[in-house]
């Protein structure tokens, strides 16, 4: 029988059955998302910021709440993606707040952290939209509130309303969004949302559930090899060691020792405490690991496995060879500047102009893989320069883009809202090196105001929306604000997108042709768009994007 209070062995529980339920049901969420584009990712990126979370769950060492919450707040924090991957990881880092000093979890306390997590979520987005996964989240802190107000004593019962009362808020978000209401779906954050309390939920009632979530078991301490597959063995010895902390040891601290291990090794488990940080590594030279362990403190319960039977010294010197080559490859070697330039990119055309326009580093994402806030990070710290600009180029990325901002110390970290990859490529155009950083930003922002993008792609699904009726494989060109023309043929299609995007204010028209056009295909469509605005210049690029045929600006 369940009991009236969660204690950490439980939480874990729940919190893991959580993160399988969502990722089960993400493409079910994926299908949820409101335009019927190829690249619907709110499940994905949802389940890809709560596992990774759970794979920090999943390697704790103690058995206590406050490392319990550590690991569910600053691996959700680190793997957040997309918008609402970045709500989800806010709403876990409020309820953290709360529920980490706790040794176990009643209805008072369990509502005192649903009400943190909403109030921690909402404070995150500059402009929160209700019908969204905040307002459902919302609904089941007011829930919970009112629950505990009314003397409510059984948790599993307390735990059922708060859900059914979420369900109910999700159903009425096509209410508050007239966007869900056309297309006949519910708010898909917030069904992900509901998706993880009722996997916790399960957990809660005693229900068989898997607990390995698959491949995280590959970061498990305990590794066992066999003679036949030594060979094959990349790094040969098991290496574990706890770090009795004697200097400052923050989430920045963690992210460096964590990239600086994985540069010499894999199946890396580091899990930080106050005071003690645990670390597990398979690498080919413990002593390095070692050392760089001591410059944060005193070591202890070391231990050092040789996990190879044979050929040892062939396997160790190639792997040494490619721990020397990452090192050097994520090692910045230019002399420290002023000024670097970070831009998400998609596709080898698009590398290769914003590369031309002077960006240091480029994080592969976009429309069809939306970046984590480590990866970011990590892209950081391959640029040597005392402020640098990011262009997230995706409505969707600017969260995760903004919470690195307070996660970095030694460089002021400036995020320019780029919306697409044309606003990011007028950004950088308009950077002056003789203006100061402010005057840049200010530059930046008000540029990016007058480009005008649209972006055609193929509808997956029958739907209505923009009070345009869609059927699956329809050619869509979509712009800033909605869906601007559809049809059963691309080229008239990108025509259509291309006049509604049009004013008198126009000079400029870029076209990036997407991964499945031809370079005769893009020029004939860009001579008939100089055909029809010959007053304006019309440039042809190979974008290299998949999913999207054309990116076109009008500036």
């Amino acid at each position: 029988m369940a009991s009236n209070k969660i204690d950490v062995r439980m939480l874990s529980k729940m919190f893991l059955a959580g993160a399988q339920n969502l990722e089960a049901k993400k493409e079910w969420i994926n299908e949820l998302n409101v335009f019927p584009v190829p690249d619907g990712d709110t499940g994905t990126n949802m389940s890809m910021t709560i596992m990774a979370a759970a794979k920090e769950v999943a390697g704790l060492i103690d058995d206590d709440m406050e490392s319990l919450a550590k690991a569910i707040s600053s691996g959700s924090l680190r793997g957040a993606r997309g918008n609402s991957g970045v709500i989800l990881s806010q709403l876990f880092r409020g309820f953290c707040k709360v529920i980490k000093t706790e040794k176990e979890i009643d209805i008072a306390v369990l509502t005192e952290a649903i009400e943190k997590a909403v109030e921690t979520a909402y404070k995150a987005v500059m402009k929160p939209k209700e019908g969204t996964i905040l307002t459902v989240a919302k609904g089941a802190a007011i829930k919970a509130r009112e629950l505990k107000e009314a003397g409510a004593s059984d948790m599993g019962e307390f735990i059922w309303e708060v859900i059914k009362h979420a369900e109910y808020v999700l159903s009425q978000t096509p209410e508050m969004l007239p966007v869900l209401k056309q297309a006949g779906v519910v708010d898909s954050g917030g069904q992900g949302l509901l998706e993880v309390v009722k996997g916790a939920y399960d957990a809660f009632l005693g229900k068989e559930l898997d607990f390995s979530l698959g491949d995280v078991s590959s970061a498990s301490p305990k590794v066992k090899v066999d003679v036949e597959a030594s060979a094959n063995i990349k790094y040969g010895y098991c290496t574990e060691f706890i770090i009795l902390l004697t200097k400052n040891f923050n989430i920045k601290h963690e992210m460096d020792f964590k990239a600086y291990l994985e540069s010499i090794g894999d199946s890396i488990v580091v899990v930080a405490d106050d005071d003690i940080v645990k670390v597990h590594v398979h690498t080919n030279d413990p002593g390095m690991a070692i050392q760089k362990a001591l410059t944060f403190g005193q070591l202890s319960n070391m231990k050092i496995d040789n996990m190879r039977l044979e050929h040892q010294e062939k396997v160790v010197k190639e792997a040494e060879k490619a721990a020397a080559a990452a090192v050097e490859e994520t090692t910045p070697t230019e002399e420290r500047k002023e000024v670097g330039f970070i831009s998400v990119s998609v596709g080898a055309g698009m590398d290769e102009i914003f590369t031309g326009l002077g960006v240091d580093c480029m994080i592969s994402g976009g429309q069809t893989m939306n970046p984590s806030t480590e990866d970011m990070l990590n892209a950081i710290d391959k640029v040597n320069a005392d402020t640098i600009f990011i262009f997230p180029n995706n409505k969707n990325i600017i969260l995760a883009a903004n919470q690195v901002q307070y996660m970095v110390e030694d460089k002021k970290i400036v995020v320019v809202p780029t919306k697409t990859v044309a606003q990011g490529i007028t950004a950088i155009i308009n950077y002056v090196p003789d203006l100061s950083v402010e005057e840049n930003e200010a530059v930046m922002l008000e540029e990016i105001k007058k480009v005008k993008t649209g972006q055609v792609t193929y509808a997956v699904r029958d739907t209505e929306i923009d009070d345009k009726v869609i059927h699956e494989g329809d050619y869509m060109g979509i712009g800033d604000t909605g869906i601007l023309a559809v049809g059963r043929e691309q080229e008239p299609v990108t025509l259509a997108m291309v006049d509604e995007m049009m004013d008198d204010d126009v000079e400029l028209i870029s076209i990036y042709y997407g991964e499945e056009v031809t370079e005769e295909e893009a020029q004939a469509l860009g001579d008939k768009i100089q055909e029809k605005y010959s007053n304006c210049d019309v440039e042809v690029q190979f974008g290299g994007q998949p999913v999207y045929y054309y990116i076109i600006s009008a500036e």
